[in-house]
C-alpha cells in the first residue's frame, strides 16, 4: 500500500471552527480534521500557505463495518489528574510547561482517545492561535507526532512538519532561542536566520521539524525514517527552495508482523490440507486403489477345501430341504420344464454354532458352483453410500459366472428393520440389497444364501416372498447327531477303547456342533499335555467339565472355613436337585472354584428337552434358592453371604418368564411385554408380586427339604471339603453313609498309568 502526498501552495480553504475538545467527550470519528469547502488554487505571494496542506484520514471499509474492540476505562485517579491539568492548561494557553505536561499525561495514559485529544488541541491551535509559544516547542511538537503515529496516521506526519515550518516562519518569536536541545543541533548559529542566507550551502540543513519527524518515525519502526527518505527530501530542499517546494511523492510500504502472516499461512494450510486429504480419502475408498492387496479380491470365489454334504452331520433336515437348490444349480432347466419356479434365496437361521456356513459350502461343494462369501458387516463403512457401492459389486461379480453362490452372514447386521428415525444413509445398504435381489432373474442361476443367529431382527421387506422366501431352521443336534458330529471330529483323534461317542452323546445335550468340536479338541490337548498314548474317555469327561464349569482353579487358595461353607451351598443345590420331583438329574457338584464362581453343581437332563413343563420351571426354582436356604440353616440368615447372587438372578429370570411368557401364574396365559408402555401400574404390581410369591415359594420348599436332610448336608459337605469333586453316583453314596474312594486311592489311580508307562 502507498500513500502519495503533494505540497500544495495555496491559500488554506477556510475551516468551521469547533469548540475545544476535552478528554472525557465522546468525539466523533472525523473529530480534528479539516475539511477542505473548495479546491486549493496556488497563491506564491502569501509565505504563510505555501506549507499549509488540508489534512485528510483515510477511511476504508474495515473502519466501517468493524466493530471496534472496547478499549478499557481509566482509572479514577488517572482522570482526577488529567482534569487537574487539563484546567490549568485552558486557562493559561500560552504556557509551554503546562501544555507539555498535559500532553505528556494523555499519551502516558496509552488510549486512542487520548491521542484524539492531544491531536485537536495542537490543530486547534495552529489554526486560531498560530503564534502560541506552544508552537516553538520541540517537545510539545514531538507529542503530537508520536499521538499521529500511534492513531494510525503515520501519512500525515510530514505534511505536519511542513506545516509547523510554514508557521514558524510566519511568526517567530520576538527573542528566538533555542527551547531545548533539538534546536542546538538544528542551528548550531543563531544569531543567522535561514531567511537571510542567500547563498547555497555546500550540503542540505535539516530543519528542526523534520528531524523531530524522522525521529519519531524512527522510534516507531515507520518506513519514512529511513536514510533514502532523508536524502530525497534534502535533495528537493537545497535544490527548489523554501518558495518552490513542487509535489513530493512520498511512498510508504507497509511491514506487517512476520509472526501473523506465519500465523495465517499456517491456519491456511491446515484447513487446505483437512478439506484435501477428505476428497483425496473418499477417492481412494471408492476406486480401491490405497487398498491392501488385491482390489478384487474380496468379491472372488472363495477358495478352499470343498465341502460336501456327508462332512456335515446332525441337521439332516436342512441338508434335505437343500437338496432342491444343489438339484437346480446343477440343472436349472428341470424345474422350469412344468412351470416351476426355484426359489431365490435361503435364510439360513439357529443357534450359534450349528453349521450355517458349512451347510451354504456343502451346496456350493455338491452343485460345483463358485462360493461368494461376505459378511454383514463388510457393507458398512464410515463413508455414505459405500455399502451400497459394495452390494452392486458383489452382485455384479457374481453375474459374470454362469452359476454361483452368493453366501452373506450375519445378515441382521445389514437387514436390520427400518425405521423412521433410521437417517437416508443408513437405509441405502438394505434398499441397494433389496433392489438387486428383486431384479433377479430366474436364468441367471445365482442363489442367494443368508445366516443370522436373530431373524425376529430382520427387515419384512428382504424376508417376503421372491426375496428370502425359503426360511430354514438349523437346531442344534439331537443325540443322534452329537454321536455323528463326535465321530466326525474323531476321525485324526487318537482315542483309547474305552471312548464311546454314543456315551459321550448322551452327557452332552445341549451342546452345538462347534461346541462338540472344541471338546474333542480340548481334548486332545489335554492328554497331549499329560504325555498319554491316546485320548481316554477321562480326557473328554475333563473337557466336557471345562466347557460347562469352566477352568478348575487349583492354584488358588481358598481359607477353610470359606472351602466349608461353600461345600455347604453347593451340597444345598446338590440335595434339593436329588429329592425335587421334576428337577434335572445331577451330574457332578464340586466345591473349587470353576470359572468366575466358588463352586459349581452341574445338572444334565437324561435325553433332549423339547419342551419345558411347569413342574420342572418350579423344580428349576427350588434348585437355584437351594444353596441359600443352605447357608441360612448352618450359619444363620445374619451370616448369609453373596455367593447365592447367580442362583437368585436365575430364578428371577425364570420366574419373570413364567409369569409374563408363558401363563403359570395367576394372572392367567396373557403375555406381557414389559418394554410395552401399555401396561398399567397395577399390572405390573401384579407382575411383580406373582414374581416374588414363585421365588419364595421355591425358597420355602427348599427349606422343607434340607430342614428334613440335615444329616445328609453335613455328610455331604464334609466329603466334598475332602475329595472336592463328586459325580452324582458318590453323591448318592455319601448321602447314604456308604464308604466311597478316599482321596490316598484317588492319587494312586491317577498316578497308576504314568506308572505303567
Amino acid at each position: 500500500m502507498s500513500f502519495i502526498f503533494a505540497a500544495c501552495r495555496a491559500r488554506p480553504p477556510p475551516t468551521l471552527a469547533a469548540p475545544s475538545r476535552s478528554f472525557f467527550s465522546r468525539a466523533p470519528f472525523t473529530a480534528g480534521l479539516r475539511v477542505p469547502l473548495r479546491p486549493c488554487t496556488p497563491n506564491l505571494t502569501s509565505p504563510t500557505s505555501q506549507l499549509i496542506l488540508p489534512q485528510s484520514r483515510h477511511i476504508s471499509l474495515g473502519s466501517i463495518f468493524s466493530r471496534p474492540k472496547p478499549s478499557p476505562a481509566p482509572s479514577p485517579h488517572v482522570v482526577v489528574e488529567i482534569s487537574k491539568l487539563e484546567a490549568e492548561a485552558d486557562v493559561n494557553r500560552h504556557d509551554v510547561l503546562k501544555q507539555i505536561t498535559l500532553f505528556q499525561a494523555l499519551v502516558s495514559t496509552n488510549f486512542k482517545q487520548s491521542y484524539e485529544v492531544v491531536i485537536s488541541r495542537w490543530e486547534k491551535m495552529c489554526e486560531f492561535d498560530p503564534s502560541s509559544p506552544v508552537l516553538h516547542s520541540s517537545e510539545a511538537f514531538r507529542l503530537y507526532l508520536t499521538c499521529l503515529v500511534n492513531t494510525g496516521q503515520a501519512a500525515s506526519v510530514f505534511p505536519a512538519v511542513r506545516r509547523r515550518d510554514a508557521l514558524l516562519a510566519a511568526n517567530p518569536l520576538a527573542t528566538p532561542a533555542p527551547t531545548d536541545a533539538v534546536k542546538d543541533s538544528v542551528d548550531p548559529n543563531p544569531t543567522s536566520s535561514p531567511t537571510e542566507s542567500t547563498s547555497p550551502s555546500p550540503a542540505p540543513v535539516l530543519t528542526e521539524s523534520q528531524i523531530i519527524g524522522q525521529s519519531v518515525l524512527a522510534s516507531t519502526g515507520q518506513p519514512g525514517a529511513s536514510d533514502s527518505f532523508s536524502h530525497r527530501l534534502s535533495t528537493a530542499l537545497e535544490s527548489r527552495g523554501a518558495a518552490h517546494i513542487s509535489p513530493i511523492p512520498v511512498v510508504i510500504q507497509s511491514n506487517k508482523s512476520w509472526g501473523q502472516s506465519l500465523i495465517r499461512f499456517t491456519l491456511g494450510l491446515a484447513v487446505g490440507s483437512f478439506f484435501f486429504l477428505v476428497i483425496l480419502s473418499v477417492f481412494f475408498e471408492n476406486t480401491g486403489l490405497m487398498k491392501a492387496g488385491p482390489a478384487k479380491a474380496q468379491f472372488e470365489p472363495t477358495e478352499g477345501k470343498t465341502v460336501k454334504f456327508s462332512d456335515v452331520h446332525g441337521v439332516d433336515e436342512a441338508k434335505e430341504e437343500l437338496q432342491d437348490v444343489v438339484e437346480f444349480l446343477k440343472d436349472p432347466t428341470a424345474f422350469a420344464s412344468l412351470g416351476g419356479k426355484l426359489t431365490k434365496g435361503v435364510l439360513l437361521t439357529g443357534d450359534p454354532g450349528t453349521g450355517k456356513t458349512m451347510l451354504a459350502r456343502a451346496v456350493a461343494g455338491e452343485a460345483g458352483v463358485p462360493f461368494f462369501f461376505a459378511s454383514g458387516s463388510d457393507f458398512e463403512e464410515m463413508f455414505v453410500g459405500v455399502g451400497a457401492k459394495r452390494v452392486r459389486e458383489l452382485f455384479a461379480a457374481a453375474r459374470k459366472k454362469d452359476r454361483a453362490i452368493i453366501f452373506i452372514d450375519e445378515l441382521d447386521a445389514v437387514g436390520g428393520k427400518r425405521s423412521s428415525r433410521d437417517q437416508q444413509y443408513m437405509k441405502q445398504t438394505l434398499n441397494q440389497l433389496l433392489v438387486e435381489m428383486d431384479g433377479f432373474q430366474q436364468t441367471e442361476g445365482i442363489i442367494v444364501i443368508a445366516a443370522t443367529n436373530f431373524p425376529q431382527s430382520l427387515d419384512q421387506a428382504l424376508v417376503r416372498p421372491g426375496r428370502f422366501d425359503r426360511i430354514i431352521a438349523v437346531p442344534l443336534p439331537d443325540i443322534r447327531g452329537r454321536a455323528q458330529i463326535l465321530k466326525h471330529h474323531m476321525k485324526d483323534v487318537i482315542t483309547g477303547k474305552d471312548v464311546d461317542t454314543k456315551i459321550l452323546a448322551r452327557g452332552t445335550p445341549g451342546f452345538s456342533g462347534a461346541d462338540l468340536q472344541n471338546m474333542v479338541n480340548q481334548a486332545a490337548i489335554q492328554a497331549s499335555k499329560e504325555h498319554a498314548t491316546e485320548v481316554s474317555l477321562k480326557h473328554f469327561e475333563w473337557a466336557k467339565d471345562r466347557i460347562l464349569m469352566g477352568a478348575e482353579g487349583k492354584s488358588r487358595y481358598i481359607d477353610p472355613k470359606n472351602k466349608l461353607a461353600t461345600a455347604y451351598h453347593e451340597g444345598g443345590h446338590a440335595l434339593v436337585a436329588l429329592y425335587t420331583e421334576g428337577a434335572m438329574p445331577l451330574h457332578k457338584v464340586t466345591c473349587l472354584p470353576r470359572g468366575h464362581a466358588l463352586g459349581y453343581t452341574s445338572l444334565l437332563p437324561e435325553n433332549d428337552r423339547s419342551s419345558v413343563s411347569l413342574k420342572e420351571y418350579l423344580a428349576s426354582i427350588d434348585v437355584s434358592m437351594g444353596g441359600r436356604v443352605a447357608e441360612e440353616l448352618i450359619y444363620g440368615s445374619e451370616n448369609v453371604t453373596s455367593g447365592a447372587s447367580s442362583d437368585i438372578r436365575s430364578a428371577t429370570s425364570t420366574a419373570r418368564a413364567m409369569v409374563t411368557h408363558w401363563g403359570f401364574s395367576k394372572l392367567g396365559p396373557v403375555f406381557y411385554d414389559p418394554r410395552d408402555g401399555t401396561l398399567s401400574s397395577r399390572r405390573k404390581d401384579e407382575i411383580e408380586e406373582e414374581v416374588t410369591n414363585l421365588i419364595l415359594g421355591g425358597q420355602g420348599r427348599a427349606t422343607t427339604i434340607l430342614m428334613s436332610r440335615i444329616e445328609e448336608l453335613h455328610r455331604l459337605a464334609h466329603a466334598l471339603v475332602e475329595h472336592e469333586t463328586l459325580d452324582s453316583d458318590e453323591v448318592k453314596k455319601v448321602i447314604k453313609g456308604e464308604p466311597i474312594r478316599t482321596i490316598t486311592q484317588v492319587l494312586e489311580d491317577d498316578l497308576r498309568p504314568n506308572t505303567d508307562e
